[in-house]
């Protein structure tokens, strides 16, 4: 497992910065997808990789909600609880956090937090300039078409380090210093695109949420 773990995060990292290349020198999207591409890679990994070049890469047609939009709207929301689980995940691995006498409570709170906030930072940096929105009112619209798309993903995510924590690694755990424990987190990062993806799929089709 250690060996496939280093293979899968070192992969990981050349694909997001070859993706970083490809938003900054070449393709130029909007500049809340140059962050967004680049993060989705370092859980995606190679298999993120194939299909940016192949399918991701290529602009929907128009405001058609279809499997692709979906996936990029759901990729997008996932990009905000990336970096916000990355950063708790990393403070905690080095300042000992606890709530109700447990770390990992703690950790998962400061997890949800963070992802929160990020995921609709993320989400009114792409809405604000689409509609030409005032700041409260993105942060309205912000909150309405990621809330739950956030806490969708968040929840598939917990549920899967809830089972490598308590089931398949218990009792002895998870080491945050370990690539076994990233690789878990680029793990519990597909099962959260997998929980999310059909809450995307009803803001977009009810057109709370837009095409991105």
């Amino acid at each position: 497992m250690s060996v496939l773990s280093y293979i899968s995060l070192w992969s990981a990292v050349a694909c997001s910065l070859v993706v970083a290349i490809d938003v900054t020198f070449v393709r130029r999207p909007m500049p809340i997808m140059r962050l967004v591409w680049p993060l989705t890679m370092l859980w995606a990994g190679v298999v993120g990789l194939a299909l940016y070049f192949t399918v991701f890469r290529k602009r929907p047609h128009g405001h058609v909600i279809n499997t692709y939009t979906i996936a990029v709207a759901t990729t997008h929301c996932g990009s905000g609880c990336t970096l916000g689980d990355l950063i708790a995940e990393s403070i905690t691995g080095f300042v000992p956090l606890s709530l109700l006498g447990s770390t990992t409570a703690a950790t998962w709170v400061l997890d949800f937090v963070l992802a929160f906030l990020f995921g609709i930072l993320f989400q009114y940096f792409s809405i604000v300039p689409m509609r030409n929105l005032k700041p409260r009112e993105g942060i309205v619209a912000a909150l309405k078409a990621d809330a739950l798309s956030l806490i969708a993903w968040q929840l598939g995510m917990y549920g899967w380090m809830a089972l490598a924590l308590f089931v398949f690694y218990a009792p002895a755990g998870l080491e945050k210093t370990t690539p076994v424990f990233w690789f878990i987190m680029q793990l519990a990062m597909c099962v959260g695109f997998a929980t999310s993806f059909p809450v995307n799929a009803l803001l977009l089709k009810s057109r709370i949420k837009e095409p991105m």
